[in-house]
C-alpha cells in the first residue's frame, strides 16, 4: 500500500507520521489554504488583486513589509480586499514573519517584492520552509493585465540603471508620431491605500494635493513636467481602463526591478554597465533580462570596456533573441560653470542608493564631469533618520541619499543640507527639491537624458536586427522566439526599434 500510496500519489492520512508539521499542527485541517504575502507595498498587492482576492480556497493571512521606511503597522483596506476581507489584511514587518507562523497554520510563503538578490530570495526561502510553509514564486504572466492598445513596458535589472529619462526618451519618439501617450507607473502607496486605489497626475499641483511623498515625485514629477499624464495607485485593473480611454500607446515605467503588470508588446530591459553581473544576479531582474525584446546596456559610455563586454555576454547567454543595443545617461545642469573649482554636497536619487545598492548617483557624475573641487562629507552633519539610513545602508559614501518617505524624513533632509559645508548643492533626484525644502544653500538641478551608444563589444552579443510585427508584409525571415522577424535590416537607435514595432499595431489596432 505504501508502494500505491506513492504511485497514485495520494496523501498521507492524518493519521499516519508525517501527518502534522514542526509545531504538531494538522496539515491536512480542512478549510482555505493560509497564505501570508511577503512584499513592499506595490507587487505584493497586486499579486493579491490579479489572484487571491476572489480565491475562496485561499486565505491572505497578512502581507509583510520590507524596503520601505513606515509601511509596517497598517491594513490593506477591505474596500481594497473585497467581501472575503472584511477586516482588511493587517501589514507586519517581514522580520516578525517567524514569530507570527509559530501561532497560526501557516502554508504557504509567496515572494512578492523585487530587487533582491538570488541568494537573499533562498535566505527568506528556507525562513518559509523552516515554519513548514510553501515558498512561492509567482510567474509574471499570470499577473499581467491584458490592453487593448500597444504597451511599451520599460524595466531593469537593478534600481538606478536609468529606466526615467528611457521612459522619456520612449514617449517623446511616439508623440512625435503624432500618437497620445500615458505613462503607468508601478505602484507607490505609501499613504491611504483606499484614496490611492486609482490615481491620476497631469500637473504639479495633482502631486501636491495627493501629499506626494519625495520618493513618488521623483518618479511622477519629470514626466509631468515633459507633459505626459501619469496613472499609479493600487488597483491596476481599473487603472488600466482609465488609462485605455486617454492613450493610443501605453508606457509601463517599471519600479525598481520588476515586471510590468502589463503584457507589453515591447519589453525593454535596462542593463547598468557599471554594475556588470547584476543582470544575472537579482530577482527578478534576470527574469526581465530573458523576457525582453529589447535590451539596453546603459552606462555604457561611462564603463570600462571590459564591464560593457561582461553584460553583453551575459545578456546574449541569457537571452539570445533579443535586440542588443548601448545607451548613455547624459548629464545636464543649467550653469555649469557655477560648478567648477567648488567643494559640492551630491544629493542624489533615494531608492537607486538605498535598496539600489548604488554609492553614487547623477550629481556624482555631473561634479566629476564638470570639474568640482571636491564632494563633502554629509554624514558628521546627518540628522536622525539619515543616519538611520546610513546604519541600514552602510555602503553609501559621500552621496546623500534624498529620503522623503515621511515629514520627519524631509525635515531631517533639510537639516542635514543646511548644517553640511559647501559652496553648491548638486540635486540629482529627478524631484525640485526647492519646492519641497527651504535650500539655504547655492544649488544646482542636474538633470540626466537617454542617448543611443555604441557598443565596444560584439562577442557573444546577438546581432543588432529588429523586425516588423508577423503579419505586415513587409516582413522577411523567420520570426524568432519574440513573434519579430529576424534578417529585416539594422536598427542602431532604441526609438527605430519601438516604432517598427507598435507602429504597425497602432494603425491596426489590437483589439
Amino acid at each position: 500500500m505504501k508502494d500505491a500510496a506513492i504511485v497514485t500519489g495520494r496523501p498521507t492520512p492524518p493519521e499516519s507520521p508525517g501527518a502534522t508539521d514542526l509545531h504538531g499542527r494538522d496539515r491536512h485541517q480542512e478549510g482555505p489554504r493560509n497564505v501570508v504575502i511577503m512584499g513592499a507595498a506595490g507587487r505584493d498587492f497586486h499579486n493579491f488583486n490579479m489572484l487571491y482576492r476572489h480565491a475562496p480556497e485561499v486565505r491572505v493571512l497578512a502581507f509583510t513589509a520590507a524596503q520601505i521606511p513606515d509601511i509596517a503597522g497598517r491594513n490593506y483596506p477591505a474596500v481594497l480586499a473585497g467581501p472575503a476581507y472584511p477586516e482588511g489584511i493587517p501589514v507586519i514587518a517581514e522580520e516578525e514573519l517567524s514569530t507570527y507562523c509559530l501561532g497560526v497554520r501557516l502554508d504557504e510563503v509567496v515572494f512578492a517584492y523585487s530587487d533582491v538578490s538570488h541568494e537573499e530570495v533562498m535566505h527568506k526561502a528556507s525562513r518559509a520552509l523552516a515554519c513548514g510553509a510553501d515558498f512561492t514564486l509567482v510567474s509574471p504572466s499570470r499577473t499581467m493585465l491584458v490592453a487593448h492598445r500597444p504597451v511599451v513596458a520599460v524595466c531593469a535589472v537593478r534600481t538606478g540603471c536609468g529606466k526615467s529619462p528611457v521612459t522619456r526618451h520612449v514617449a517623446d519618439t511616439l508623440r512625435h508620431e503624432g500618437l497620445r501617450v500615458v505613462v503607468v507607473r508601478h505602484p507607490m502607496p505609501y499613504g491611504d491605500l483606499a484614496a490611492q486605489a486609482v490615481q491620476r497626475f497631469a500637473s504639479v499641483q495633482d502631486m501636491d494635493d495627493a501629499r506626494c511623498t519625495i520618493e513618488e515625485r521623483e518618479e511622477y514629477e519629470h514626466l509631468v513636467e515633459a507633459g505626459l499624464v501619469v496613472y499609479a495607485g493600487v488597483d491596476y485593473e481599473r487603472i488600466l481602463a482609465q488609462a485605455e480611454a486617454e492613450a493610443d500607446v501605453i508606457i509601463w515605467d517599471g519600479g525598481n526591478n520588476d515586471t510590468p503588470f502589463f503584457r507589453p508588446d515591447v519589453h525593454i530591459t535596462l542593463c547598468d554597465a557599471l554594475r556588470p553581473g547584476h543582470e544575472v544576479g537579482y530577482h527578478p531582474g534576470e527574469t526581465n533580462l530573458r523576457m525582453a525584446h529589447i535590451v539596453v546596456v546603459n552606462k555604457a559610455d561611462d564603463a570600462r570596456p571590459e564591464q560593457v563586454a561582461r553584460v553583453c555576454v551575459n545578456a546574449a547567454a541569457a537571452n539570445p533573441g533579443a535586440l542588443l543595443l548601448g545607451g548613455a545617461s547624459r548629464v545636464t545642469v543649467d550653469t555649469p560653470d557655477a560648478i567648477a573649482g567648488k567643494r559640492v554636497l551630491v544629493v542624489e536619487d533615494g531608492p537607486t542608493l538605498t535598496h539600489g545598492g548604488m554609492p553614487f548617483g547623477a550629481a556624482s557624475v555631473a561634479a566629476r564631469v564638470f570639474g568640482a573641487a571636491q564632494t563633502v562629507d554629509p554624514w558628521p552633519h546627518a540628522a536622525p533618520s539619515l543616519r538611520a539610513t546610513r546604519e541600514a545602508y552602510p555602503h553609501l559614501d559621500r552621496a546623500l541619499p534624498a529620503m522623503g518617505y515621511s515629514p520627519e524624513q524631509v525635515r531631517d533632509l533639510a537639516d542635514t543640507i543646511s548644517a553640511t559645508p559647501c559652496d553648491l548643492v548638486l540635486s540629482g533626484t529627478p524631484v525640485d527639491l526647492a519646492r519641497l525644502i527651504v535650500m539655504t544653500r547655492p544649488h544646482l538641478r542636474v538633470r540626466y537624458t537617454f542617448e543611443d551608444a555604441p557598443l565596444p563589444c560584439t562577442t557573444g552579443a546577438p546581432t543588432e536586427t529588429w523586425g516588423n510585427t508577423p503579419d505586415t508584409p513587409e516582413t522577411s525571415g523567420r520570426p524568432d522566439r519574440h513573434g519579430i522577424a529576424e534578417g529585416t535590416g539594422l536598427r542602431t537607435t532604441l526609438a527605430q526599434a519601438v516604432l517598427d514595432r507598435i507602429m504597425p499595431l497602432v494603425r491596426k489596432g489590437i483589439d
